[in-house]
């Protein structure tokens, strides 16, 4: 289950503040408080952060699932367990808190695992930050998103969301859902460039499965250096990202999944990938 670079420190396999289960290459947290629409705490917000930062040490774990139980995905910060404590903390506190959700969104960022978030009900506050730091977002119609800092005296720009946002929606409808911080519906959604898949109610769990296995399935090389990419070079220059596409692509026409690709075409099959 582990590789030889995690070395002494062990993987976690107990986590206490969120459903967690693996397989088929296919790991599935769900955050698991539906009565209370499945708020995060300081607890589960480290606990995320941490597995997120485990990943690549797993050799069982080829996509991220991250799911809400209930009817919503996740409300955000729950009120008294995370505000109603933040405003007692002294700056070094709250420095250490922000800057840990901040780790949280770096690495759901930088992991090379892909990372489907299946949406339903109401994706608000660090919720909707988690959903927006995922790389596939498969939403219901029903589902609602709401970026609402500001509607608790904070800034929008919370965990990253005003560099990730302007970047997905553009500037203009950013600078309209962080700074008002208004709830919007599925199809808003969808039309901003939110959503990846719009889907039934009812369909959301063989939607999430489907692209799940498909990630899982698939030429995981190429999808971690394609998300790598993604992510860098989104403040390199035109010069620096081609050199950065051009090394990408001669090594990954070394690896056993690109002369794979070729076997299969010239045999007339699927190809069979191996991540290697």
């Amino acid at each position: 289950m582990t590789n030889r670079f995690r070395a002494s420190v062990p993987i976690t396999e107990d986590w206490q503040h969120f459903d967690f289960a693996v397989a088929d290459g296919i790991a599935t947290v769900t955050l698991n408080r539906p009565e209370k629409l499945n708020p995060l705490t300081f607890e589960s917000y480290a606990d995320l952060r941490d597995l997120v930062q485990q990943l690549p040490y797993r050799d069982d774990v080829r996509v991220l699932v991250i799911r809400g139980a209930g009817k919503a995905f996740c409300a955000g910060g729950d009120v008294n367990e995370i505000i109603g404590e933040l405003i007692k903390m002294r700056p070094r506190e709250l420095m250490a808190f922000t800057k840990m959700t901040g780790d949280l969104i770096r690495a759901m960022r930088e992991v090379s695992v892909p990372i489907v978030s299946g949406i339903q009900g109401i994706a608000a506050g660090a919720g909707s930050v988690i959903a927006l730091a995922s790389d596939f977002r498969v939403v219901t119609q029903s589902a609602r998103f709401a970026f609402l800092f500001t509607k608790v005296g904070l800034s929008g720009g919370d965990m990253g969301a005003a560099y990730l946002l302007p970047r997905m929606v553009g500037a203009g409808r950013a600078t309209q859902l962080l700074m008002l911080g208004d709830t919007i519906d599925a199809a808003t959604a969808d039309r901003y460039g939110l959503v990846s898949e719009l889907v039934a109610d009812e369909d959301l769990d063989a939607a999430v499965a489907k692209l799940a296995t498909r990630l899982a399935s698939g030429p995981t090389l190429a999808y971690a250096q394609t998300k790598a990419l993604i992510t860098r070079e989104l403040d390199m220059s035109l010069a620096g990202a081609m050199e950065m596409d051009a090394m990408t692509q001669a090594l990954l026409m070394t690896t056993d999944d690109h002369a794979e690709f070729h076997a299969a075409f010239n045999e007339r099959r699927p190809p069979r990938w191996s991540g290697r």
